[in-house]
């Protein structure tokens, strides 16, 4: 059957896979399945559910949760009432719940846990959504999502009529979800999405990841991310099982268990991968850390476009043997690809995971982009290493003159709800989206994307410094955990250096220097020499001005949570320039 709205997907899956374990989650240790009979009765019960209860088109519901079974259940039970979801990140502070409940217009809230519904609670004060916030865990003295789905289950028969011509009256034009960006600066965004823009953008996507019924797909970007959420989708098209594990930390564990084919990922998940590998690689001695380490120089040299050599093909054929079927094997031993979008990932470590039998499959969007814009397509010839692919059917871009990259297509968002001024500030009277990301085309249709316009800085010699690029070769380190590249309007770049403290302090006991603190460990001497001689090897591979000339190390963890860090692990500068200002100021007083 065509699929042209979200809620589709459901007759599409109850007529093509009927399956045993169409979703599954692990809670407590344990892994929860259900099947396609289960799941699709759960998507009508929260829609007879909610209409029972009074909703209606065009009111708006926000999920606050972790990946789970259920976000499917509500997501489409909104969506088939013409209600608007509204995923929002599980890390977000309450002041901010509270901007977007009330700047969206909530109508009832959904939240996974006790401490979301304690902080939902509060943020939705005098809203809306005051008297309608229940919980997908059991929290004692809170109402609990099942109340939906008992409404739903006893007045089915009675709503179904109802729901159908709802659904009939769902157009693919119509707004059905409201994405409010995580955000780097100031309050955030609210972008409306499309079914068109959803549906035809994971239909692109099933064409290229091309999963089979039979295979098995881990989820670990969040759901409330457009990543995740087209990931999650395009899955479903593909009837292949979808997984969640317990949180992103575990996912290792996950793919173990499930034997998983695939999964989704941001680049620095990948790079946390590539560090642990790396790290138990340099723990080996012997013959053992040698043949490891030529692997990994091996890998970082592969071409995927067949064009290696006969002996080099040997050579990685015995390097598989020895070194990267391993790896595999630690990721479960059937893993094959990976989605990665949200940023710029190194092309070195492209390449390992190539050579190494794990196809990276790049993507380049933006939630206004829902999201994707180009994909990597690993077909022979339709692709090239270190870029994001190429354009998907029916989505334009050009160059703009100062290199900002435009796009234009169905992909693009309806608009950003309740700021006309914004939306047409980036787009266009032609219907060109302005990205905000620096780029280029390479052979006439691979995208390449440098950084972004807004965070390009220029040093005081009229050179400009491109952070992301930077940052990115610089983390390829085992000792460099996160940076911020720093010195707008200066006469050379600086860099706050956040230590991958495991490492350090390894370094550290091998040399029989004693620390009690991170804190501690930063200052010595003898620490600040060594990540001095590690940046030095790494400036070598930037250009001159690039160069990382003075750095101060920093003892504290960035995430999401602490606040330097989006939900999407990219680095809010803002937050981070205000946070250390003064010590970004002693790098220049010297």
């Amino acid at each position: 059957m065509t699929v042209t709205r979200t809620f589709d997907l459901l007759e599409r899956y109850e007529k093509n896979f009927d399956k045993d374990e169409a979703l599954a989650v692990k809670r407590l240790g344990k892994w929860h399945s259900w099947s396609t009979r289960e799941y699709i009765d759960a998507c009508y019960e929260v829609a007879c559910g909610l209409l029972e209860m009074g909703f209606r088109k065009g009111d708006k519901i926000l999920t606050v949760t972790n990946n789970r079974p259920e976000w499917n259940f509500v997501d489409h039970g909104m969506s088939m009432c013409g209600i608007i979801h509204v995923p929002v990140y599980a890390s977000l502070g309450e002041d901010e719940y509270a901007y977007i409940v009330n700047h969206a217009e909530v109508n009832m809230v959904l939240v996974s846990d006790k401490k979301l519904y304690q902080k939902l609670r509060l943020a939705s004060k005098g809203s809306l959504a005051e008297k309608h916030i229940y919980t997908f865990d059991e929290v004692e003295g809170a109402p609990n999502w099942r109340t939906i789905t008992e409404a739903g289950k006893k007045n089915r028969k009675k709503r179904e009529q109802e729901l159908e011509e709802i659904k009939r009256s769902v157009s693919e034009k119509d707004f059905t979800s409201l994405l409010y960006t995580s955000g780097t600066t100031g309050d955030p965004k609210g972008v409306m999405l499309s079914h068109e823009n959803l549906v035809r953008n994971f239909i692109a996507a099933a064409g290229i990841f091309r999963l089979q019924p039979e295979e098995r797909y881990l989820s670990i970007l969040p759901l409330c991310h457009v990543g995740g959420r087209m990931g999650n989708y395009q899955t479903q098209y593909s009837g292949t099982g979808i997984y969640y594990a317990e949180s992103m930390g575990a996912f290792v564990t996950a793919m173990k268990e499930i034997r998983a084919n695939g999964f989704d990922a941001v680049p620095r998940v990948l790079e946390k991968v590539y560090d642990n590998i790396m790290a138990k690689g340099r723990q080996l001695d012997g013959i053992k850390k040698k043949i490891f380490l030529w692997a990994v120089r091996l890998g970082s040299r592969y071409d995927a476009h067949g064009r290696n050599s006969w002996w080099y093909n040997k050579k990685l054929a015995f390097a598989d043997k020895m070194i990267f079927s391993k790896w595999r094997e630690a990721l479960g031993g059937e893993v094959r690809l990976v989605g990665c979008g949200g940023a710029s990932l190194q092309p070195d470590l492209e390449k390992l995971f190539w050579a190494a039998g794990v196809k990276v499959i790049n993507m380049y969007g933006l939630t206004e982009t829902s999201p994707i814009v180009t994909i990597s397509n690993p077909d022979h010839g339709k692709f090239k290493l270190g870029t994001v692919g190429s354009l998907i059917d029916g989505v334009e871009v050009k160059i703009a003159g100062d290199g900002e990259i435009l796009c234009r297509g169905h992909n693009v968002m309806i608009g950003y709800y309740k700021d006309d001024a914004l939306t047409a500030q980036l787009m266009d009277e032609e219907g060109w989206f302005h990205t905000g990301d620096i780029g280029h085309l390479q052979e006439s249709k691979f995208l390449a994307v440098t950084d972004r316009k807004k965070e390009i800085f220029k040093l005081s010699n009229g050179k400009f410094i491109a952070p992301q690029v930077i940052e990115g070769k610089f983390k390829q380190s085992e000792l460099i955990d996160n940076m911020m590249v720093v010195g707008e309007n200066k006469k050379f770049a600086s860099a706050l250096v956040l230590p991958e403290f495991e490492s350090l302090g390894k370094w550290a006991d091998s040399r029989n220097v004693v620390f009690s603190s991170r804190d501690e460990l930063i200052c010595m001497p003898e620490v600040q020499m060594h990540m001095q001689n590690e940046i030095g090897l790494y400036n070598k591979k930037v250009g001159e001005h690039e160069r990382i000339l003075r750095f101060r190390l920093v003892s504290d963890n960035w995430s999401p949570e602490s606040g330097e860090l989006s939900p999407t692990l990219k680095l809010k500068r803002k937050v981070i320039n205000e946070k250390y200002r003064q010590l970004i100021e002693s790098i220049y007083l010297q």
